[in-house]
């Protein structure tokens, strides 16, 4: 009964520890605002892509990748990519910055 007890112990402690780890290096990926001049030009060219008709209103440094924050229709949209213009992911600007407002 007590190895069963250190074992569900040693499982909760683990499963903490990695929760806490993660928590950690999300912190660590905070964006930051970055000059245009400061974008690699595949990436640049990439979000011209991205943008077809939109605007590119500033530019976002997440870890090692980029991100182009583009106005199209009213509407922000994100695109992540890294630093060879391959893009990673697209998302809503608004709903970001909600999600970012509720955790605080």
């Amino acid at each position: 009964m007590k190895t069963k007890n250190l074992v569900t112990v040693a499982a909760v402690s683990a499963g903490l520890a990695l929760g806490i780890t993660a928590q950690a290096n999300e912190e660590k990926h905070e964006e930051q605002t970055i000059k245009s001049s400061d974008v690699p030009a595949a990436v640049q060219q990439a979000a011209n892509v991205e943008a077809k008709g939109g605007t590119i209103v500033r530019w976002e440094k997440e870890g090692a990748n980029f991100e182009a924050v583009i106005e199209k229709n009213g509407k922000q949209m994100g695109v992540e990519m890294n630093a060879n213009g391959k893009v990673l992911s697209k998302h809503n600007e608004a709903k970001e910055h909600q999600e970012k407002s509720a955790k605080y």
